[in-house]
């Protein structure tokens, strides 16, 4: 069709005049569009909601500063990108540990104007700042996690396995963020300029996808339990009469999640069940390690599982069982009913084995 051939010429030169739509613009649009759901759902908390809304704004600001050449916004790109650790580290707070209180946690200001200082009084400096602000944060992440869900009072009990492993693999990626410094510095002494802006395209898109999923992450809504509980060790309690206080303590939540069905809330969390004992979250978890040799969640999902083992022994649908037992994710859900059970939900049916208690023997 040779008649066609005058007209391909100007839409090629059309094409190639549109803006590009490059990978952070899209990750801008995919967060945008995750924060609207946050909001019109209701869901999420403050912190969760800004960090998925500061997550988009940095997209757009990577995207405008490499892609599209506004230069307005490169001395603004390094301050908001050292806000990112920063929200990342008070979402966490907020969603897995305690309210973020503005009297306390004002320090956390000081990453970027830390950073803003070093623009303007000493730019040599900028990037080994912003290295050492997503280091620092990443680590900080790391150690409150470390010791494990029962640590996090806020994270839901039915998910505190995949929570955490979500909350960790974010602070690897603040890690990954800084190493991505690092190697555009490394780029850039090599001569190999071009690469700048495919690492920094690469790297900030998969974080800040990251952030803006971390804030979709449910948090309890309570507020703090009892500030300043000191730390108590896990391991079995040697005086008798502290053991017979937490084997004491232990029953009175065994009774209580009987009693109310409280294991059937999929939200329930440390806080929230510590609350109803009139206790602090923290002498809750050292009991319930020290008595039954488990954490709190398995201690919560066992009861979960006799009620899904119920329902399936009367005929109800899987899925049937694992939502009305307390159960939100199929994963979460067969992970915890084969650790019990020794089988998944469809082979213990077709066996139809005596129904499970909340007690399983110890190991």
């Amino acid at each position: 069709m040779p008649e066609a051939a005058p007209f391909a010429a100007p839409f090629a030169a059309h094409l190639a005049s549109m803006p590009a739509f490059p990978v952070p613009v899209f990750v801008a649009a995919l967060l945008l569009y995750l924060l609207l759901r946050l909001i019109l759902r209701g869901e999420g908390n403050g912190w969760q909601r800004a960090l998925v809304g500061l997550a988009a704004m940095q997209s757009l600001i990577v995207a405008g500063t490499q892609f599209y050449g506004i230069e307005a916004l490169r001395p603004v790109q390094p301050v908001t990108a050292t806000l990112v650790p920063v929200a990342a580290f008070l979402a966490f707070l907020a969603s897995a540990v305690r309210p973020v209180d503005p009297a306390r946690d004002w320090v956390h200001l000081g990453a970027p104007v830390f950073t803003a200082f070093c623009l303007v009084f000493a730019p040599v400096t900028l990037d080994a700042a912003i290295v050492l602000v997503f280091v620092a944060y990443a680590l900080a992440l790391l150690l409150a996690m470390r010791g494990g869900a029962d640590a996090l009072p806020r994270i839901r009990l039915e998910s505190g396995g995949p929570s955490l492993t979500a909350w960790r693999l974010l602070a690897l990626l603040l890690l990954g963020s800084a190493l991505s410094d690092l190697a555009i510095t490394i780029a850039d002494l090599a001569g190999a300029i071009a690469w700048r802006g495919a690492i920094v395209s690469l790297t900030s898109s998969l974080l800040l996808l990251a952030l803006g999923l971390a804030g979709l992450e449910r948090a309890g809504d309570e507020p703090e339990d009892e500030p300043g509980v000191p730390s108590e060790p896990s391991g079995p309690a040697s005086d008798p009469a502290t053991a017979e206080a937490d084997r004491a303590l232990v029953e009175r939540a065994r009774s209580l999640l009987r009693a109310q069905n409280l294991a059937a809330d999929p939200d329930l969390t440390l806080a929230r069940l510590a609350r109803r004992l009139g206790v602090p979250a923290k002498a809750l978890s050292v009991a319930v390690n020290r008595a039954e040799g488990r954490n709190v969640s398995q201690f919560v999902n066992a009861f979960r599982v006799e009620a899904a083992c119920a329902a399936l022994a009367a005929g109800a649908p899987v899925t049937q069982a694992m939502l009305d037992s307390g159960f939100r994710t199929k994963s979460n859900f067969n992970r915890e009913f084969r650790r019990i059970t020794g089988a998944s939900p469809t082979d213990w049916r077709a066996a139809r084995p005596a129904p499970v208690t909340a007690d399983p023997p110890r190991t």
